[in-house]
């Protein structure tokens, strides 16, 4: 198979599992709020977001997580990548967000059996994190040398710090809000 036709596919899966971490967050943070509801509202909506999450997670970000890695480790064995520092750096993050989804799979798992343990704000900011990983690891990959990583990790401490705080500032403008459904 063509090297460029592996790039590809292992760049669409990139994207798909991506968007399943991101969507998967989402869906928590709506299944939480839900809990807060009154019956039968409560019920209605966590019976739904059960089903969303079950679809979303099991048909779209396990196998685009699986099928992004393997073309991956294919690119990585073709281009003989073992030695760059750029690439084993970006395996150790791209490890990371594979432990991300490991505690998200923990979330899902805890929230089919009814236990909503963490509340809609930590979950938010939960879901800050797969954004971290995304930026990390293409900056390592577009830039793949020792200054940019350096420039890198300035941003991403610049980048962190924006979001803490456009979280904060949505807390403030939420509890302020008379309209809690906004």
């Amino acid at each position: 198979m063509p090297f460029l036709f592996i790039k590809a596919l292992h760049i669409i899966f990139v994207i798909t599992w991506f968007a399943g971490l991101f969507y998967i967050v989402r869906l928590f943070i709506y299944h939480a709020e839900a809990e807060k509801k009154p019956e039968p509202d409560r019920t209605i909506l966590q019976t739904q977001y059960k089903l969303m999450e079950w679809r979303l997670w099991y048909i779209i970000t396990w196998p685009s997580s699986i099928l992004a890695m393997g073309f991956g480790f294919w690119m990585f064995y073709e281009m003989n990548y073992w030695l760059q520092p750029w690439m084993l750096l970006k395996l150790a993050f791209v490890a990371g967000l594979f432990g991300y989804q490991i505690v998200c799979q923990r979330i899902l798992n805890n929230f089919r059996k009814g236990e909503v343990k963490w509340s809609s704000m930590k979950l938010r900011m939960w879901n800050e994190v797969a954004t971290l990983f995304l930026f990390v690891i293409v900056f390592l990959v577009v830039m793949k040398d020792m200054l940019s990583w350096v420039y890198g990790l300035v941003g991403l401490i610049a980048l962190s710090a924006m979001m803490m705080l456009g979280i904060k500032i949505y807390r403030k403008l939420r509890a302020g809000n008379r309209n809690p459904e906004i």
